[in-house]
């Protein structure tokens, strides 16, 4: 065997055993009994420790100052490989697998937290975390910034200074769009009433099947915080319920399809290697917000959705289909983030990008940040938060360690609102099918231009091949005063 063969075998070994590790992690936050959290804290650093001696063996080096690329596929490879070698021999392994039990045991210590207002019994955990991401982030930087180093793990080639240069760009347009919205004289009316956990679920999975979601590749279960988990043969997919607001459930669920879409889309030849997963989560996110608002927010979806949510539970307060397309793009000054509209929710996100990048910098203190989310969210959204899981417990992401991940999100939007412009010129005739909770026309040709090369171009490269255009905030920008300019008649 070749070196690069000998590389590629060691690597499958890799991609297999952190494939069973994230299954721990899935396990964790869906079916586990709650008693088994440090023990499975202990599972979780062991399976770290391992991956660690794994990631950081000598011989991978020595593979590939030796190997070959016979093609540009194998090139990609060898880099990919390359980047992921050097980052893993920067940290110690010490310090991954006490990130690996800390994170474990901080989920737990959230949910138990967030269910009772209880941040004080959150905030000394997230302290620990805290500490051993700037450790983590002062060993990848190597003397450079140490917010840069945790973004390229979600973003590479991204700077904060080019995702504050977008947020600057998109602030004005969002805020202006939002108090126009709020201001206007017609409001769509709320939808009310009482909507059983089992009939969400049922219609939950309608969804995800009318979005072409691969049940012999998948389940979906109930998490606290949403999340889907798996690659290649075997991707699941979690959501919430909350019996009054329905959205939450179905929107929640279309949300994780369009990652797990991605995942289950991608080449089986790149199975097992570095090729065979999503290339940035800034493009995971792309797919996950295209289907769920562009796609799934849309007039034409949403017409079929009336009629599906009419029949299962025996009647809405909305009068018609059209009232019902306005109420599922309803902007109101909530106060969570994953049920935010689509003009508030970079706005949401802004704010965390900019407390997370203070708490790394150690211009926050973890003691302070209660104060400072409140005082923030107070600012951008006039409106005080009125309890602690409406506010700075709410999301799961800084308990795991996810330092430098919402960002993402955001460009996720910009990345989607460019793919929606070019789906939208290839595919003119999408709305006939989603009228008929139809999205395969949209997911065949994500899945064609996008999803199936999985690591095989860099984030931008792949979206301007998918697009063929560079990447702005135009398109998302645009698109969204089009859409709620029509929907408030202004």
């Amino acid at each position: 065997m070749s070196a690069f063969d000998d590389l590629l075998a060691f690597q499958r070994q890799i991609e297999a055993l952190s494939s069973v590790a994230e299954r721990l992690g899935w396990d964790q936050e869906t079916v586990m009994p709650r008693g088994a959290v440090e023990q499975r804290a202990e599972e979780m650093a062991a399976m770290e420790a391992v991956l660690h001696e794994r990631r950081t063996d000598p011989r991978i080096g020595e593979w590939l100052d030796r190997a070959e690329a016979e093609d540009d596929e194998d090139a990609r490879i060898l880099e990919l490989i390359g980047r992921d070698y050097r980052r893993a021999s920067r940290i110690p392994s010490r310090l991954a697998t006490e990130l690996a039990r800390q994170t474990s045991l901080a989920q737990g210590i959230w949910a138990d937290a967030r269910a009772k207002d209880a941040p004080e019994d959150f905030l000394p955990v997230l302290n620990d975390i805290l500490m051993l991401k700037r450790e983590e982030a002062a060993a990848l930087a190597d003397g450079g910034d140490l917010y840069d180093a945790l973004l390229d793990d979600y973003e590479p080639g991204t700077t904060q200074a080019e995702i504050a240069a977008l947020f600057d760009a998109m602030r004005p347009r969002l805020v202006a769009l939002r108090e126009d919205v709020l201001g206007a004289a017609h409001q769509p009316e709320p939808l009310t009433g009482h909507f059983p956990l089992k009939t969400q679920m049922r219609l939950a999975r309608t969804c995800a099947t009318a979005f072409g979601y691969d049940w012999t590749c998948g389940r979906l279960d109930i998490a606290v915080h949403p999340f889907s988990s798996g690659r290649w043969q075997d991707s699941r997919i979690t959501t919430r319920v909350v019996e009054s607001d329905p959205f939450n459930c179905l929107y929640s669920t279309i949300h994780e399809v369009g990652h797990s879409s991605y995942e289950l889309g991608i080449d089986s030849d790149h199975a097992f290697t570095p090729l065979g997963r999503g290339v940035s989560m800034g493009v995971h996110e792309s797919q996950s917000r295209i289907y769920e608002n562009q796609l799934g927010r849309s007039r034409a979806f949403t017409g079929w959705l009336y009629q599906r949510m009419s029949d299962a539970f025996g009647g809405l307060s909305v009068s018609d289909a059209d009232a019902f397309y306005e109420t599922a793009n309803r902007v109101t000054p909530g106060f969570i983030r994953t049920e935010a509209d689509e003009i508030q929710y970079n706005l949401h996100i802004m704010l965390r990008f900019d407390l997370e990048r203070d708490l790394i910098s150690g211009r926050l203190d973890v003691e302070d940040l209660v104060e400072a989310w409140n005082a923030r969210f107070l600012n951008d959204f006039g409106v005080a938060v009125d309890r602690p899981a409406n506010g700075v417990l709410q999301d799961v992401h800084w308990a795991v360690g996810l330092f430098g991940y919402f960002p993402t999100y955001a460009l996720g939007n910009v990345y989607a609102g460019c793919l929606h412009a070019a789906l939208r010129a290839a595919v003119p005739d999408l709305d006939e099918a989603l009228a008929r909770g139809e999205a395969d026309p949209a997911v065949e040709w994500l899945r064609e231009n996008l999803q199936r090369h999985g690591g095989l171009y860099p984030p931008r490269e792949l979206l301007q091949r998918a697009t063929g255009a560079e990447i702005s905030e135009k398109p998302l920008l645009d698109y969204l005063e089009d859409k709620f300019s029509a929907i408030y008649r202004l």
